[in-house]
């Protein structure tokens, strides 16, 4: 997929962050010589984070957006809920494949001995479900994906 906007440097760490899902993704297909690797909670973990980046930067985006150009700012704040329900998506996924270790797939990282490890998946979507929480109602997360309203012009 190209783009007509040239990118340049302007964002090097989103083009370095996409980079690295396209190599993951080549390393996940199935090939002739090596086969597909079943995913595991590793994979679902690092994806989460993705996620979780790519929600905070379509949240500053819509933000800026919303004062001069409001149609787009609510474009962007509906991609903003989409991706919060894919995020909550992957972490219930996460939950639901097998543990290693069999401890158990609840999430309760209060009973830790040594407290809670810094930025577990379940730490890191609830810091994002309290911004969500904030700007989003109930409602709006329950709410299909709308049609699109716009067309491009090819």
């Amino acid at each position: 997929m190209t783009s007509a906007i040239p990118v340049g440097d302007a964002y090097p760490y989103l083009r370095a962050a996409s980079a690295g899902i396209r190599h993951h993704t080549r390393t996940l297909a199935p090939r002739a010589d090596h086969p597909a690797t079943a995913t595991d909670r590793a994979h679902l973990d690092v994806l989460h984070a993705h996620l979780t980046a790519l929600h905070q930067l379509l949240d500053q985006l819509a933000e800026t957006a919303r004062p001069p150009h409001p149609a787009a700012g609510r474009q962007l704040a509906t991609a903003h809920t989409r991706l919060w329900q894919a995020t909550a998506a992957v972490h219930d996924a996460f939950h639901l494949l097998p543990v290693a270790d069999e401890t158990g797939t609840e999430c309760h990282p209060e009973r830790l001995p040594e407290g809670p490890p810094v930025l577990t998946i379940c730490q890191r979507h609830l810091a994002a479900g309290h911004v969500v929480r904030r700007k989003t109602t109930p409602a709006d997360l329950n709410t299909p994906a709308p049609s699109r309203t716009t067309t491009c012009a090819q």
